[in-house]
């Protein structure tokens, strides 16, 4: 069988998301798939160097070549990947179209994919909805309500998957837009992910302050982590265990968590590649984290591709409830 993934790797050139795109097309070939790696996202590029995002590509080619190449070699060779510019590097853009025509699935990580005429003819179009929330209040109502969607369309896709386990029960209260919506969960390569002993500090990494303003949707108001981090802030002063943070984003509160008792690590040098972002999940006491509140209030059953990493390093994770519990065996590695 022949698949094509997508994702945002040259897009947002950090370890964690390496890793959550490149582990889709890693275990995929692991299974036995002839896997081939496509990006064409019609986004800007980050620019972990400037912290600015630009058309200019090259950083983002440059490490999205390096982390395939890494995680297998026949992956160094079979990825494709456009730019805002219209330059495309990896395989010949012909190559590429013959590979989409005779692949048996195109799946479509996070829909981050132009869904454009030569990507269309595959036979089994999936998208897999990693941000539940934010796509079902913005992103998706955004797309419907435009006449020419630019080949950002989500309805042409076959299948449709997501993150959100309690989508479509009376618990959780996000939109269905009318599709059989299949849940699925973030997947780990465990050969990846060999366990090293474990350190003392309690740690996570993530995005700080990376909504502009709030989500709006039925007159409910959705935020992300600084809503829900507050409600734990002080906790630092209660015991005596070592809790850490590596937080990118703008503008991170970092005087004020040290002043609660918090670590704060250095979030780029942490998510600089693959084996960075590796060490220091593998490096870690455990994880300890909150969710975002969008997953948290509409109960979608959101569980971390961040968390399945410390899980596969052999890391216990405790993680805010955003109803997975209710469909994930917690209680012993997964708190």
């Amino acid at each position: 069988m022949k698949a094509v993934v997508s994702g945002m790797i040259a897009c947002f050139p950090v370890g964690g998301v390496a890793w959550d795109y490149g582990q889709y097309a890693a275990g995929l070939e692991k299974l036995g798939l002839d896997v081939y790696y496509l990006e064409d996202t019609g986004l800007e590029g980050y620019d972990p160097d400037t912290g600015l995002y630009s058309d200019d590509p090259s950083y983002g080619i440059a490490f999205l070549e390096q982390s395939l190449n890494q995680l297998s070699e026949s992956l160094g060779r079979r990825w494709h990947c456009r730019a805002t510019n219209g330059n495309t590097y990896g395989m010949a853009a012909s190559e590429m179209r013959e590979v989409m025509a005779s692949a048996d699935v195109f799946i479509n990580v996070s829909g981050g994919c132009l869904l454009r005429d030569e990507y269309l003819v595959c036979k089994r179009k999936v998208l897999i909805d990693t941000d539940p929330g934010w796509n079902h209040f913005v992103i998706f109502p955004r797309l419907d309500a435009r006449t020419n969607t630019g080949g950002r369309g989500f309805r042409e896709h076959d299948f449709f998957f997501t993150y959100a386990e309690r989508i479509g029960t009376p618990a959780c209260n996000l939109p269905t837009f009318g599709f059989e919506w299949h849940t699925t969960r973030p997947p780990v390569v465990s050969d990846l992910w060999r366990p090293v002993p474990p350190g003392t500090r309690w740690t996570t990494v993530f995005s700080w302050d990376n909504y502009i303003k709030p989500v709006e949707y039925e007159g409910r108001s959705y935020g992300s982590k600084e809503t829900e981090f507050k409600r734990i802030e002080s906790l630092p002063s209660a015991t005596d265990v070592e809790l850490e943070v590596a937080a990118g984003g703008p503008r991170p509160p970092v005087g004020r968590w040290k002043s609660l008792g918090w670590g704060v690590a250095d979030s780029q040098a942490i998510s600089r590649t693959l084996d960075t972002y590796r060490s220091y999940v593998s490096g870690s006491r455990g994880e300890f984290s909150v969710a975002k509140n969008i997953y948290v209030d509409t109960g979608s059953g959101w569980l971390s591709c961040r968390s399945a990493c410390y899980l596969a390093a052999g890391r216990p994770v405790v993680l805010q409830d955003t109803g997975f519990s209710e469909t994930i065996p917690e209680g012993k590695g997964l708190l």
